[in-house]
């Protein structure tokens, strides 16, 4: 599928409540369930019905639903948690030179572990696999973003579930698939996947259960140092 050629009116981003939810959301909302249960504002049989449905949920649209009529959703709704992010990096901000190749023509190549991501980085896969791995990486930037090219081969590219995740390429007689991502961290890293598939496959999606340290990392530093503020040290 061409990903280049959209309908009209895709090119805008999505509204909160099209985007894709994920654990963390689903999580938030069960809580303000169990919140709602506990102060007797629903039965028990509401309660399971409601947790039910939020399993099923597929947006954070439906997910919006079960708790429309709780006070917890209005409060809320106060404070928006989410900036849409464009489908393509800010112009100028990512250099044209790679900081890394990852090639494999008639073989394979891998690129997992506790590595530095950089800014760019170019995978190239004619008659062979690539395969990259993210989830443990080291972003030393928010905006990441992985040129790729497959020839009669496969790109095979997995990102932390707490990041933020597109992609913008074609397919000629191939795949190229890149799910949406959208983190709920404002600082979170940016990895933008492009290029082409001819006659190959580009993937790129999340790999559940892996986070980005380096954000909990930036949290906590934020809290330590409004705590030393407060203190006084």
């Amino acid at each position: 599928m061409d990903l280049q050629k959209q309908a009209p009116g895709q090119g805008a981003s999505p509204r909160v409540s099209e985007l894709r939810a994920s654990d963390a959301d689903r999580d938030r909302i069960a809580d303000i369930l169990r919140d709602a249960l506990a102060e007797g504002r629903l039965t028990a049989d509401e309660h399971a019905e409601r947790v039910e449905g939020v399993l099923n949920a597929k947006t954070v649209g439906e997910l919006e639903v079960f708790i429309r009529d709780l006070p917890a959703a209005h409060r809320a709704a106060s404070a928006p948690a989410y900036t849409p992010v464009p489908p393509r990096p800010t112009p100028g901000a990512i250099p044209a030179e790679a900081d890394a190749n990852v090639v494999a023509v008639f073989s394979s190549a891998v690129r997992r572990g506790r590595w530095r991501a950089g800014r760019r980085l170019h995978a190239y896969a004619v008659f062979g696999t690539v395969e990259i791995d993210l989830s443990e990486a080291i972003f030393e930037y928010q905006q990441v973003v992985i040129k790729t090219v497959s020839v009669f081969g496969t790109v095979e590219i997995r990102v932390p579930e707490n990041v933020t995740l597109r992609g913008s390429g074609g397919g000629v007689l191939g795949t190229f698939e890149v799910d949406t991502l959208d983190s709920v961290e404002s600082d979170a890293p940016v990895v933008y996947v492009d290029g082409w598939a001819v006659l190959g496959t580009v993937e790129a999606r999340p790999k559940r259960g892996k986070v980005v340290a380096d954000i909990l990392d930036r949290v906590h530093h934020k809290v330590d140092k409004a705590l030393r503020k407060h203190v006084g040290r």
